[in-house]
């Protein structure tokens, strides 16, 4: 329904935790996943393709990016089937973790999957501290243990907030995620990654501390 190169057109690319690498990323593993699981490929990739295209309006202080996005691909897709259109538009809209809009179809589940995916493991550390750069943000910083035993929506910091580091972000979100997958494709994928991350931050604590 659209190409990768159509797609594009979309992105500038001036946010690496969120560029169009990422998009391509997300659209790998939604693949991955939608061909596991049985998905409407065509939906799955388009809307895999379009996911983040209001990301840099929602980043600058504008609406949700999702719920953005979802009325953008309306307009972009105009003239496809109707039922094809909404089913894009549904899985971007339900796309974004502190959201409150539920998946309900396949390809919004795995569309919200494969970009949780992309947040957790190696690429989850690289993309937090690529966003710590760009708010000057701390490396490090103790994370009270109460907060560890938060529920998830009164956990919910802003990125930006004052003291936020990619241990506040880990702790208060990409420690979650794995918990929220929809698919069991994507679960067995977020093991390696879970386990991966969970390592690094504690191996980051000690270095800091000088312990090793």
């Amino acid at each position: 329904m659209i190409t990768i190169e159509e797609a594009r057109a979309y992105y500038s690319d001036q946010d690496s935790a969120h560029s169009f690498a990422h998009v391509l990323r997300v659209l790998r593993l939604a693949e991955r996943i939608g061909k596991a699981e049985g998905a409407d490929m065509v939906i799955l990739r388009t809307a895999a393709l379009l996911h983040d295209i209001a990301r840099e309006e929602e980043d600058a202080g504008g609406a949700c990016h999702a719920k953005v996005g979802a009325s953008r691909v309306r307009q972009i897709l105009a003239g496809r089937p109707q039922e094809t259109i909404e089913a894009v538009a549904h899985a971007i809209r339900c796309h974004r973790f502190r959201g409150t809009c539920s998946p309900r179809t396949l390809e919004a589940k795995i569309l919200y999957d494969a970009d949780k995916l992309d947040a957790i493991g190696a690429i989850g550390v690289a993309r937090a501290y690529a966003i710590a750069g760009r708010c000057a943000q701390s490396l490090w910083a103790k994370v009270p243990e109460s907060y560890a035993v938060r529920k998830a929506d009164e956990a919910l910091e802003d990125v930006r907030s004052e003291g936020h580091t990619p241990v506040h972000e880990y702790s208060f979100k990409l420690s979650r995620l794995k918990d929220t997958l929809f698919t069991q494709t994507a679960r067995d994928i977020a093991a390696g990654r879970q386990q991966y991350m969970a390592e690094f931050f504690r191996r980051l604590e000690l270095e800091i501390r000088g312990d090793l």
